[in-house]
């Protein structure tokens, strides 16, 4: 099995069954030896392994990456070994068409022209199938990094596409959110305006009421006032025993250690309040 490696080389992973010196083995020598030299090599970093199987049949357990000029070398390499091919079979044809001109052919020496060993053509015919064999492959691997290049681009579209469909359903998402923020917003305002219309009013009444309690109560104070005057008279004050007051007074100042001396003052003065009393009570009544 031949599969595209990178840097032009081509990988022969395939288990090839090679015969020992027959003509599967001389049909590609070149091909192993350009990647193995014995029973392990390796190329590059790649060991390479092959072993005979029960029927003494070489046979590759691992995988070969060769370079691409061993690739060229296998693309130009069945030509000269067709060129060879046609010849026996047209010495052949030549040689079958008579037995005279089988005689003609002889050289006079007697000696027979060198013929096509069947070694050389089993040879030629492994390479032929070798090359379709790879160009089979080459043909399946391409069509396989095509197709694996059209699953990538398939998926790299679908992956862009799904994140351009949720950024959309995000984008959508917001703006919905930001268009029922704004409405919420626009309620709780007008909320806010009726509040402080209904507050504004309450205060409103609530000073009308004041007003009316205080001229009411500055009203009824009026009233009652103006009621009291009219139903109390007015009494004159005048001190009664005014003159026996002032010389009590002014006994005492002048006798502070002997205040005996003004016990005649003071008894009249208690004379004349009694009378005084009795006076106003006989006005009362």
């Amino acid at each position: 099995m031949l599969a595209g490696g990178g840097r032009g080389e081509v990988l022969l992973a395939a288990a090839v069954p090679v015969r020992e010196g027959g003509a599967a083995w001389e049909g590609f020598p070149h091909l192993l030896r350009a990647g193995m030299g014995g029973s392990e090599s390796s190329h590059g970093s790649r060991k390479v392994s092959f072993g005979l199987d029960e029927r003494e049949q070489v046979r590759v357990l691992q995988g070969i990456r060769l370079s691409e000029d061993v690739v060229n070398r296998m693309k130009q390499s069945p030509q000269p070994k067709r060129d060879n091919q046609r010849s026996p079979h047209s010495s052949n044809g030549t040689a079958s068409l008579s037995p005279a001109a089988e005689g003609t052919s002889k050289s006079p020496t007697g000696i027979q022209p060198p013929m096509a060993s069947n070694s050389d053509q089993k040879s030629s015919t492994a390479e032929q199938e070798l090359y379709r064999r790879y160009e089979r492959e080459q043909a399946l691997v391409q069509e396989e990094l095509l197709r694996l290049a059209k699953r990538e681009r398939e998926a790299a579209s679908e992956a862009l596409n799904t994140a351009l469909q949720r950024e959309r359903n995000n984008t959508n998402e917001e703006r919905q959110r930001a268009a029922q923020l704004a409405m919420e917003l626009q309620g709780r305002e007008a909320e806010l305006k009726r509040q402080e219309a209904f507050y504004k009013e309450q205060l409103a009444r609530i000073e009308r009421k004041n007003a009316e309690i205080y001229r009411l109560t500055s009203e009824q104070y009026h009233e009652a006032a103006t009621s009291a005057e009219k139903r109390i008279k007015r009494r004159s004050t005048d001190p009664v025993c005014a003159r026996l007051q002032s010389e009590i007074l002014k006994c005492y100042q002048e006798n502070k250690h002997e205040v005996l001396k003004c016990s005649e003052l003071a008894k009249e003065y208690q004379r004349c309040v009694s009378a005084a009393q009795k006076e106003l009570l006989v006005n009362s009544g």
